[in-house]
């Protein structure tokens, strides 16, 4: 039998036996592939000026408009494309991503820290297009690969998609209001909200401070179970007002954390190194959850700091 045949069998006798069926299982590579609200990764264009070395440097944001946490960087190797004045001017200089880090939806940014823990150096998002020239009518773009959801050790490509973003440089958008553009419901949890960890473990923020390098969080994982456990969460980054991400990312498990006793509780801190004129910041939150090394995220508001 077919697989669409199956499909009309099995719906046909759940409406014959109701109270039987709940629901239907699909044949495989029937399933829903994403929400129809998915519009992928977008960009805008903040700004537009020339090198000292003659060059057209195109300043971006970037925008996560998955409809889910995600990941997204412009595919190594490939420029971006100029259209302008009728001709095509490939634009090998594209500095486009999240830095590794998962992007709440509804958020956008401008930039994110890279290099040694020690010495992060800020990188601002940005095309550059030797000898390109802006005339009316001008569009940009470029090729990204993304990963959507929560993130598995194990299975790093889940979630992969593609695609391309395409700015209109007839627009400047210099009036942006970060790291929210577009709020999306249930999406922010507050300071004191517990968070469900692997092994229903809980983790609670007891605590933020600013201090002379920046913020300092101050966690608290309970175990309820008859074994000690160790739950990661890594070094949470965060991204404030001004759209930068500032943490370094790396693999969650690699941060120590202490071993949280059965029935009992851990205490430990991190912290983000923050300039002291910045706020409105969020927690881009990664807890292990649901199994060994797979990360859900969330959002934490400690916007009022």
């Amino acid at each position: 039998m077919s697989v669409k045949k199956t499909v009309i069998a099995i719906i046909v006798i759940c409406e014959l036996f109701l109270v039987s069926c709940v629901y239907i299982v699909l044949p495989g590579g029937l399933e829903s592939s994403g929400g129809s609200d998915s519009k992928g990764w977008s960009a805008v264009a903040t700004g537009i000026e020339t090198t000292s070395a003659g060059d057209l440097h195109i300043d971006l944001t970037i925008r996560n408009e998955t409809g889910d946490w995600s990941t997204m960087k412009a595919v190594d190797g490939s420029p971006a494309v100029l259209t302008s004045g009728g001709k095509t001017t490939n634009c090998s200089s594209v500095f486009a991503g999240t830095g590794g880090h998962r992007l709440a939806p509804g958020f956008q940014m401008r930039g994110y820290l890279t290099g040694k823990k020690a010495d992060p150096v800020l990188q601002q998002l940005y095309i550059e297009c030797k000898g390109g020239e802006i005339t009316p009518g001008a569009k940009l773009v470029f090729n990204y690969v993304a990963f959507d959801g929560d993130m598995d050790y194990y299975h790093q490509e889940n979630g992969k998609s593609e695609g391309k973003i395409e700015i209109n440089l007839d627009e400047i958008a210099s009036d942006l209001s970060y790291p929210i553009y577009e709020p999306v419901d249930g999406m922010i949890q507050s300071i004191d909200t517990p968070i469900t960890a692997i092994s229903e473990n809980i983790i609670t923020l007891n605590d933020v401070q600013r201090t002379d390098k920046g913020l300092q969080f101050t966690w608290q994982n309970y175990n309820p179970t008859e074994f000690a456990l160790t739950t990661h969460i890594g070094t949470p980054p965060v991204i404030g007002s001004d759209g930068i991400i500032y943490g370094i990312f790396e693999i969650m498990d690699l941060a120590s954390v202490p071993l949280t006793p059965a029935g009992g509780a851990a205490e430990w801190t991190t912290e983000a190194a923050v300039p002291a004129d910045v706020g409105g910041f969020y927690i881009l939150l990664s807890v292990e959850s649901k199994q060994m090394r797979l990360y859900v995220s969330h959002a934490v508001d400690i916007s009022d700091l």
